[in-house]
């Protein structure tokens, strides 16, 4: 089964737009006041789209020549097209792009990009155009190299990317209630809430792409509890609307936390270790320099709370 997922993403553009557009009036109606969409945060999530779709476009022309060499020198089927093999590669993306998401939570290097998704404290619609440009620097591209080394084209990979990217646009939502059954196979609007969540309960859970299964399989699945509303946003908040701030200040914070850090060991945690590492390195570090500021009669105030560096866990 052949097809062109770009020309299908783009016709599918008008679509995503008269979504955003009856969603935020569907709101405006059913929840006034609410304050789940501002243009402010809808402008910075077009302008970090726009971002990453450059970004992207300049990627594939380095990435697809990689898929390509494992392709012609290390796959080990040559599948023909049609229905069977697409169903192969649309299960295996899916499983691959469990693994990819699940790792940009638990690895900081892959965090640093993947943050920008999740620094918004709004969730809706165009909350799925938020991403980042930077990617294909933290290595997204390279979970897909084993659909080459089975044997699937470079073409396929790069139009299965796309598509299962396309589905998760409509997962970000506040409009949707749960869906019953199809919530044991798919993901959908209610366990995507819970993943944009910080509630403790929340955190790092539900990596789906399209398929829920596998974090039903792999132990991180958790349900929506209309007792707890999701919160949404990351644990230290961005608090700016400025898309290059958004894209950057992870990966400022990181490469900082790195300078200062003693020991190669450590440096190395900086960079690759869970965010969550960070975030308790950052308390200590706070917490020693508040007892440093009382010990010379400093307050906290004069001293300024802006000595935070980073983004921890997701929300």
């Amino acid at each position: 089964m052949r097809f062109d997922a770009e020309l299908l993403l783009l016709a599918m553009a008008p679509v995503f737009v008269g979504c955003i557009g009856w969603e935020a009036w569907h709101l405006s109606r059913t929840r006034p006041g609410s304050g789940i969409y501002s243009w402010r945060d809808t402008l910075c999530n077009a302008a970090l789209a726009l971002m990453h779709q450059a970004a992207d476009k300049v990627a594939w022309l380095f990435v697809i020549p990689v898929y390509a060499f494992f392709y012609a020198h290390v796959r080990l089927f040559t599948l023909e097209a049609g229905w069977a093999s697409f169903v192969l590669l649309f299960v295996a993306q899916d499983l691959l792009y469990y693994v990819f998401h699940r790792a940009s939570h638990r690895v900081r290097w892959l965090w640093a990009a993947h943050v920008v998704h999740h620094s918004s404290e709004r969730l809706n619609l165009s909350t799925a155009f938020r991403q980042s440009l930077m990617y294909p620097v933290a290595g997204m591209w390279a979970f897909w190299i084993p659909l080459a080394v089975l044997g699937f084209p470079p073409s396929q990979i790069v139009a299965i990317v796309l598509v299962n990217l396309a589905f998760q646009f409509f997962v970000h939502t506040q409009a949707v209630g749960k869906l019953g059954w199809l919530e044991y196979v798919f993901n959908t609007p209610s366990i995507h809430r819970v993943h944009h969540a910080r509630n403790d309960r929340y955190i790092d859970r539900n990596y789906a792409g399209v398929l829920v299964i596998w974090d039903r399989l792999f132990g991180s699945y958790v349900a929506e509890d209309p007792a707890e509303p999701p919160v949404y946003g990351i644990v230290e908040p961005l608090h700016t609307y400025n898309p290059l701030k958004a894209t950057f200040h992870e990966w400022a914070s990181m490469f900082a936390d790195a300078a200062r850090m003693k020991g190669w060991r450590n440096r190395l945690k900086a960079l690759f270790a869970p965010p969550a590492w960070a975030a308790q390195w950052h308390a200590a570090r706070d917490v020693a320099q508040e007892q440093a500021n009382a010990a010379t009669g400093i307050s906290s105030g004069a001293a300024g709370s802006g000595t935070k560096a980073g983004t921890v866990r997701n929300a």
